[in-house]
């Protein structure tokens, strides 16, 4: 195995841990809705375009990091539902809860505005998101993740083509 094939290994890794598929699926399906507003329009949300605009314009963000931010709502979102690249997907989330809280709902405190009474929403939704972003972030996907089927395939000792047998490397002494 290359050095490039243990990394991606590492970062692939995964036990067939249903509490991380759980948790993986249920931070996938509660963060889709708010990547789809943003990138989609769904759900009553602005779409890219809109959203871009708040982002850089209201909120004063850079581009890339707005894209960056829509991309990990949606994208990362369905990618955590079916555990490809969980760890990524995971870290993503990880960074925009925190960068949620930071920028914005430090200041209000930690409740949600349920009874409208607040100037905006506190952050205690992104520490639940947070608490099932983390585990997934050091553990991985855990069962039915297409990380571990992934990781399984990179195990496996490259054949020759036909003979079913492992391929044997020669190293090259021809110079040149």
């Amino acid at each position: 195995m290359t050095h490039d094939n243990r990394v991606l290994d590492r970062v692939l890794a995964t036990a067939p841990d249903r509490t991380l598929l759980a948790q993986r699926v249920a931070l996938g399906l509660i963060m889709f809705p708010h990547g789809a507003q943003k990138l989609l329009g769904w759900f009553g949300g602005y779409g890219f375009s809109g959203t871009m605009g708040f982002f850089t314009g209201t909120m004063h963000l850079p581009a890339p990091l707005a894209v960056l931010i829509i991309v990990a709502e949606s994208v990362g979102a369905a990618a955590l539902v079916l555990g490809a690249g969980t760890r990524l997907a995971a870290l993503g989330i990880t960074a925009v809860m925190i960068g949620a809280i930071v920028t914005t709902h430090l200041p209000v405190g930690f409740f949600m505005n349920w009874a409208g009474a607040q100037r905006g929403e506190g952050f205690e939704y992104h520490l639940l998101a947070l608490a099932l972003a983390l585990p997934l972030l050091v553990r991985g996907g855990g069962a039915l993740a297409l990380d571990g089927w992934l990781t399984q395939r990179l195990r496996r000792p490259v054949t020759d083509r036909g003979s079913g047998r492992p391929a044997v490397s020669v190293p090259s002494t021809a110079g040149g």
